[in-house]
């Protein structure tokens, strides 16, 4: 685990909820994982289909995958290790878009981090870094609880595309906050599941998920650049 010397000037759980808010400048907003095109095929509808579509990205996708990469990330002890890691999340995005996603999201998490809290982030982490790969890191920094720091990126994972969908038109606010809520358990699992993880656990089986992404590439009239 990365320490750093701001530690001692740091709260881990506010630092969390800035980090991982809605708030902070990651560009989360502009991606839909795939769901537009979900949308726009009609493959999901409503507040349920939206609900349905989130928990097998979370649990079969990669909601599990990025919990896995973010502990990996958290529990390196080198700085070979760490970029061995980010090396291999990249390697697993499931499409161009995919890739530059979690590479867009990862590259601004960065900037933003060094930004406000020089030191905090590693400084052998390139400005392209997938974006679990650059949370786990720095959230290994601040020492923040491992399992709580997973949580939280799952959440802020969700609520995302949660408010693609609302914009999408599958649900309103009211509905979003219900789908939020019934992923919460899912969630917490999810989170403990990933803390003790490594590399052989790895794996999905979000195929659905995977090819909107990649024709998402040819969709016409997009709000989303994923």
């Amino acid at each position: 685990m990365f320490m750093s010397t701001e530690l001692s000037r740091t709260d881990p759980s506010s630092l969390l909820f800035a980090w991982f808010s809605p708030a902070f400048p990651t560009g989360g907003f502009a991606y839909s994982h795939g769901l537009e095109t979900a949308a726009a095929e009609g493959w999901i509808a409503g507040e349920a289909g939206l609900g349905a579509w989130l928990a097998g990205v979370l649990e079969r996708g990669a909601g599990w995958t990025d919990a896995v990469i973010f502990a990996m990330a958290y529990r390196a002890e080198s700085n070979a290790i760490l970029l061995d890691v980010a090396a291999l999340s990249a390697a697993l995005a499931a499409s161009r878009e995919r890739l530059a996603e979690t590479e867009g999201q990862g590259q601004a998490f960065l900037a933003a981090v060094r930004e406000g809290w020089p030191g905090l982030a590693p400084a052998a982490l390139p400005e392209r870094t997938t974006y679990p790969a650059a949370a786990g890191a720095c959230c290994a920094a601040i020492g923040a609880p491992l399992h709580a720091a997973i949580g939280v990126y799952l959440t802020g994972f969700a609520a995302n595309l949660i408010a693609a969908g609302i914009r999408l038109g599958l649900c309103g606010q009211s509905g979003g906050v219900r789908v939020l809520a019934a992923l919460q358990p899912l969630i917490a699992r999810l989170a403990a599941s990933a803390e003790d993880a490594g590399e052989d656990d790895l794996g999905g089986c979000a195929f659905g998920s995977d090819i909107a992404a990649m024709r998402h590439e040819t969709l016409e009239g997009r709000l989303f650049l994923s």
